[in-house]
């Protein structure tokens, strides 16, 4: 292989927390919504209820994410803070994690779940803002594909051990609480382990002097970004496309298994199906990569949000297990692509020093704006009693986010 296309051992390193915290993304998306259904339904909530409140849950962890965002983003870009503060959230959102094992009421589960994501969620800030400091520019396209990729698929495997010993808890002698417990320790140890090499090696390249009083100048910072936001044009109709579409992305992810449960249908089927979605993810994640070489990114990101309007509309007629497959393989395609090329495409067009700050901000309009469209999904269920009518919202925000996007597709990149 050409040297040039050679990926460094700091690349691999930062590759490997996607593979470690995809582990997490797959036991929330899929096992979890389940066995928080076993427990809601034992304790007689009804299955409407059980999807809206999973859908506020989602919505309070991502609206706390985008408050904190921005303000421990722009602190992080001062020199050496990036690293302590990832491994913070890692450490919070891991060990909530184990403990979601140990609970036994449905708002308990909710409420240690919530903790648990919200240090999962401000791990990504900061793990995003890592981009420039271990590749360059023109490789960036590829590392964050691959990072997506290789999560995807290496999620597979503590997801395949938390499913045999979820499956076979009859077989083995374990109740369902046993079982899931030991699915939450086998997800929090991959988690953590996958992160070592990245703790070990990076280092950060790109920073700001700290000050002497460093947080007020954190908040003077902050302000500052967003006072002269409307100045970085390219920027700022990027960031509003991106909370439209992407709010429609991690929508459709956080709810898929708890919306299939909603809807009846076989809970091994659900899971196999979610599994079928990271297998196809992968080389599609890959293709994406390698299809940025030669078209533009703008051009890349608009198939995928198209792709997304027409997942979102065959969704609200889902009514069969062989639908959701369908859907499962159709979400694998463009997943991958829509999230990494948005990732690297938003890390080109900011100046690498303000990464932290930035991608903060990004996160308002990613993970954090998520709350809107589980919010939608929780008030429309409620409010329509029809779990598909209930899902309606999402169509809507994927053409939104595609009519912004036209406009940052037309605004010139500032150089830095």
């Amino acid at each position: 292989m050409n040297k040039e296309h050679r990926t460094t051992k700091l690349e691999r390193n930062w590759i490997l927390y996607d593979v470690g915290n995809s582990a997490y993304t797959m036991l929330v998306t899929t096992i979890m919504p389940i066995y928080f259904n076993y427990i809601a339904a034992e304790q007689g909530v009804s299955s409407v209820n059980y999807l809206a409140y999973w859908g506020y849950a989602a919505s309070i962890v991502t609206l706390v994410v985008a408050i904190l965002g921005p303000i421990v983003g722009t602190f992080t870009d001062n020199k050496d803070c990036k690293k302590p503060i990832f491994l913070i959230s890692l450490i919070v959102g891991s060990f909530c994690c184990v403990a979601l094992g140990f609970a036994g009421h449905w708002l308990a589960f909710l409420v240690l779940f919530i903790i648990s994501k919200i240090g999962y969620a401000s791990s990504l800030i900061f793990y995003d803002s890592m981009l420039p400091d271990v590749t360059t520019p023109d490789r960036m396209d590829r590392i964050s594909t691959s990072g997506y990729a290789w999560g995807y698929i290496g999620s597979c495997i503590p997801f395949v051990l938390c499913l045999l010993v979820v499956l076979k808890k009859d077989a083995i002698g374990l109740s369902m609480e046993m079982a899931m417990m030991l699915a939450f320790i086998i997800t929090a140890a991959w988690w953590v382990g996958m992160t070592v090499p990245l703790i070990r090696s990076y280092k950060q390249k790109y920073y700001v002097e700290c000050q002497e009083h460093a947080v007020a100048e954190t908040f003077k910072r902050l302000g500052r970004t967003f006072a002269n936001a409307r100045k970085h044009s390219k920027i700022f109709w990027f960031l509003i496309a991106f909370f439209f579409y992407i709010d429609g992305v991690y929508t459709i992810i956080d709810m898929a298994t708890s919306y299939g449960q909603a809807l009846g249908l076989d809970s091994t089927g659900l899971l196999l199906a979610l599994l079928v979605t990271q297998i196809v993810a992968f080389p599609c994640a890959i293709i994406f990569g390698k299809l940025a070489k030669k078209f533009q990114a703008e051009k890349l990101i608009t198939v995928c949000i198209l792709a997304y309007f027409g997942i979102a509309v065959f969704a609200i007629f889902l009514t069969s297990l062989v639908q959701f497959w369908v859907l499962a393989v159709l979400v694998g395609m463009f997943q991958g692509g829509i999230q990494a090329l948005s990732r690297s495409y938003f890390t080109k067009i900011i100046p690498p020093e303000q990464s932290g700050e930035f991608f903060g901000i990004y996160d308002i309009c990613g993970k954090g704006a998520a709350f809107l469209g589980t919010t939608l999904v929780g008030i429309f269920t409620q409010l329509t009693g029809d779990i598909n009518l209930g899902i309606t919202p999402i169509s809507v925000l994927f053409l939104l986010g595609l009519c912004f996007f036209r406009i940052t597709s037309k605004k010139k990149a500032e150089t830095y």
